[in-house]
């Protein structure tokens, strides 16, 4: 059902590359809000400058652009909550700690890491919650005053209630929290920094989000944020506490959560080995969702109109690269060819082109791309099985030369010569003539044509052969054979 009012919001720190994890979430709400005809918020979490970068910024800017992740407010569009980068806001978050302090939601803690670390390590010892303990919840003015003149610095704490906190979670359903398992917790740093557990919801309610779709990971911090909601509705600063739905984990290999350190995580990857947009979106999209049972292959447009956030699965889901691979390859092939040829274009020329520029042929190409369509799997495979048509030689490759080049080669490549030297040149003629060839020597059609196919591409895999040979012309291809022939005398 539609609904206007729905603002989500996507908000990643410039911290490295993109990874795909990451993307899952930007996935999902842009799905929703898109489901819903509602607002999708893109901000930027970079308060933390000893990690966040200004080319991690780009790049997220540059990724949201690729994959067709489209906000309706945040940077380079604007809104009526900008700034949207939380650098730029810091005088929004210390109002705010201001007002929280004012008011008793909040207190200075001046507890140094050491009385901090001790006290943990004796309510672990005693087998009690080695949370913050709540020592400077109480202190005098007086007692304030003399940490003070101690020279202790301190830090600013929010005040959780004593009473457990219950939310229905849009995933997993109504959870409950103990006071005792969520402690008072800090929101500025000494330095007067403001915390992510400030800042993310003081944005959260200025920009008035509705809901919050995010990843499991950031579960056991949902009741300190509702707390600290409920306080900013006091204070006026706050309208509604949104409603929250978290995203179950991407597991990698081992049935370890996908960090950033796995190669497979990175979103850049997938866009130099030559994945489609809505192919990884796709693949995506089933890490915890689906279209229906038995359907995982949908477009984008598909996936808006179906998308429910009650339909996300809690478990755990695990991301297989063979199964993102294929997905791909159906999109692929999905694509009109003149589409396909065009997203080929990248891997056609420098750096990833081996042939030089004024040896590439539009009108081969253009005639060998339908067949290419087919057995693609990314589009950077381009590459290597077409190369044969723009090198003067074949790429020597020992391995298929090996396999291919058994004994008695030179017999059926003598043979399989003067038969397409006769032939008339379109596939299924060439195809005859090799199935000649090899029915004189005892062979199949399978066993026939390998031997040539290496001697005319230079690999055991790649394209339609016959439909190849007919590109590259009579006289290339019985060059070729020839030289391979030679090869084969020493």
């Amino acid at each position: 059902m539609a609904n206007a009012n729905v603002r989500v919001r996507f908000c990643p720190s410039p911290t490295g590359n993109p990874h795909v994890g990451l993307v899952r979430t930007a996935l999902f709400n842009w799905a929703f809000a898109r489901h819903h005809g509602g607002t999708l918020v893109f901000r930027i979490e970079d308060t933390d400058a000893a990690r966040d970068s200004e080319e991690s910024y780009q790049q997220l800017l540059d990724a949201m652009r690729w994959l067709g992740l489209d906000w309706d407010e945040g940077p380079e569009v604007g809104g009526p909550h900008a700034p949207y980068r939380q650098s730029q806001r810091m005088d929004i978050y210390q109002d705010v700690a201001r007002k929280l302090l004012d008011a008793g939601y909040a207190y200075p803690c001046y507890c140094t890491t050491e009385e901090l670390d001790a006290r943990r390590e004796a309510a672990r010892a005693a087998g009690k919650p080695s949370g913050y303990d709540g020592q400077c919840r109480t202190l005098t003015d007086e007692q304030k005053a003399a940490y003070e003149r101690e020279g202790r610095s301190h830090i600013v704490r929010f005040r959780m209630p004593d009473e457990a906190t219950t939310f229905t979670d849009l995933v997993r359903g109504e959870i409950t929290v103990q006071a005792e398992n969520v402690t008072d917790y800090g929101i500025v740093r000494a330095n007067g920094a403001p915390l992510y557990t400030l800042v993310n919801p003081v944005d959260d309610a200025l920009m008035e989000i509705t809901h919050v779709l995010r990843g499991e990971d950031l579960l056991s911090s949902t009741p300190r944020q509702i707390a600290l909601y409920k306080a900013l509705i006091e204070l006026g600063v706050a309208k509604t506490i949104p409603q929250f739905g978290h995203l179950p984990y991407v597991m990698g290999e081992g049935n370890k959560k996908l960090s950033k350190r796995d190669p497979q995580a990175s979103l850049n990857l997938y866009r130099e080995r030559g994945f489609l947009r809505d192919g990884l979106l796709n693949y995506l999209s089933l890490l915890g969702w689906s279209l229906s049972a038995d359907q995982d292959l949908f477009s984008m447009d598909e996936m808006v109109a179906a998308f429910d956030i009650k339909d996300v699965n809690a478990n755990p889901a695990r991301f297989d690269l063979k199964k993102a691979e294929a997905i791909n390859a159906d999109h692929i092939r999905r694509l009109d060819v003149k589409t396909f040829a065009e997203a080929c274009e990248p891997w056609l020329n420098a750096p990833h082109a081996n042939w030089a520029p004024e040896n590439f042929d539009r009108a081969a190409w253009e005639a060998i791309a339908p067949h290419a369509q087919t057995r693609l799997t990314v589009l950077s495979d381009i590459t290597a099985n077409v190369d044969f048509l723009f090198l003067d030689e074949p790429v020597e490759d020992e391995a298929s030369w090996t396999k291919a080049m058994k004994e008695g080669s030179d017999a059926l490549l003598r043979t399989a010569r003067e038969k397409l030297a006769e032939a008339e040149w379109n596939a299924d003629a060439l195809k005859a003539a090799v199935v000649a060839a090899g029915e004189e020597h005892g062979l199949k059609l399978g066993k026939a044509q390998a031997p040539v196919r290496v001697a005319v591409t230079g690999r055991t895999v790649g394209l339609p052969l016959f439909e190849s040979l007919e590109i590259l012309g009579r006289e290339r291809t019985l060059a070729r054979v020839d030289a391979a022939l030679a090869k084969l005398a020493g």
